[in-house]
């Protein structure tokens, strides 16, 4: 995947001395939500957030709890939903993850202080090139991105100890069921297209899926296919 044409401006750099106090204000607002893990702390705090935001008018809050637009017209996953969603994965250091929707890429950095390996597709060309452009860029080596069907999962570097996904689905895609190991935990948001949905972790047990509600939430929806452009 070449990656010469994606570029980040010095000014970004510049940005992430300003995240001390955005991130001292976000690890509390974790702790109000019982996050205290000390291992997530770690990885949210290692991760400079100013990297995976917009660079222009876009911006918002660093750790705001609102969706934000980023390129391809997509919207991120705020950082509090992403906490929530990881601490309900509960990845190890021995997890293989696999991420349905890079996106800025900011999820699977997290995740990558948390796992063994992650896993990243986007059905977008161009996201999953900056992401890869933005792993690179802090050193970040245990990531592999595609760009790819999120519906398909990855079937060539499957099963998976863990897989999530911040798009929703009415109900879990079969190939996320197959790729997904014995044991093994999924989580994702459920229900409808244009309303509420339900942030749900699912334990394999032999082939079938135990559920457990999370939060509510409205996401985007998984889409099928490549993006023709972008």
């Amino acid at each position: 995947m070449a990656l010469e044409a994606v570029q980040f401006h010095p000014t970004e750099f510049e940005a992430f001395d300003d995240n001390l106090v955005p991130i001292a204000q976000f690890l509390l607002r974790l702790r109000q939500f019982g996050i205290m893990d000390r291992r997530m702390v770690d990885a949210f705090e290692s991760i400079p957030r100013p990297l995976f935001q917009p660079t222009d008018a876009k911006r918002g809050p660093l750790f705001g709890e609102r969706p934000q637009p980023i390129d391809c017209g997509q919207l991120d996953t705020p950082p509090i939903l992403a906490a929530r969603m990881i601490e309900a994965l509960a990845p190890t250091t021995r997890c293989r993850v696999l991420e349905v929707g890079t996106g800025t890429g900011y999820l699977a950095a997290v995740l990558s202080r948390l796992s063994r390996r992650v896993y990243t597709v986007d059905r977008f060309r161009t996201l999953a090139m900056a992401a890869q452009a933005r792993f690179e860029m802090l050193r970040i080596a245990n990531i592999t991105s595609v760009f790819g069907d999120g519906l398909d999962g990855w079937p060539e570097k499957g099963p998976f100890d863990r897989i999530i996904s911040s798009a929703s689905a009415s109900a879990v895609p079969p190939a996320f069921v197959e790729a997904l190991s014995t044991s093994g935990t999924l989580v994702m948001p459920i229900g409808p297209d244009d309303g509420i949905q339900t942030i749900t972790r699912f334990i394999r047990v032999d082939r079938q899926l135990v559920a457990t509600p999370i939060c509510p939430v409205r996401m985007v929806p998984l889409i099928r296919g490549k993006a023709a452009r972008l």
